[in-house]
């Protein structure tokens, strides 16, 4: 087990098997990973939600979908369920990420500068074709960044 396509399967079957609960909740269901962590491996269910997600909605969803996961029996080994929000800074990887946040305050650090740039400060206002547009916090101008130079992104907290 740990196969990149292996655990790519168990990540795509997770998200349809809960993609209706989620949604049924009032959740919308950013990402499912699954990967090894400390001595065994976790599937981690990422769900948010407008206004933010309480402890009790984790806690619901996490016993509305650990039993069904259970009986679908399609992860061939022991892991630890987490049910968890994104975050105040989660950082953002997949196109799908971006466009969960549009108009989230995010920064990103490029590998090679964009617009003489390397560290951008903005908030996001699309993902298409692989390229992130987000209009700069400072000047409201818009920054086409594409996402093959992207090192780093994540949100970032407006206070």
């Amino acid at each position: 087990m740990g196969s990149s396509k292996e655990r790519e399967r168990i990540e795509e079957k997770t998200k349809e098997l809960i993609k209706d609960i989620v949604k049924e909740r009032g959740l919308r269901l950013f990402d499912v990973e699954f990967k090894p962590e400390g001595r065994g491996w976790t599937l981690r269910v990422i769900v948010d939600k407008f206004g933010g997600v309480k402890l009790a909605d984790l806690e619901r969803l996490s016993r509305t979908i650990s039993p069904l996961l259970d009986v679908e029996d399609f992860i061939p080994h022991s892991y630890n369920l987490e049910v968890t929000s994104p975050g105040l800074t989660r950082e953002l990887k997949k196109p799908q990420h971006f466009a969960f946040f549009i108009g989230r305050l995010i920064k990103v650090i490029t590998k090679e500068p964009v617009e003489g740039k390397r560290e951008i400060v903005g908030f996001i206002d699309d993902i298409e074709n692989e390229v992130l547009k987000i209009r700069l916090k400072d000047s409201q101008k818009l920054v086409h960044i594409p996402l093959s130079v992207i090192a780093k992104a994540r949100l970032e907290v407006e206070w």
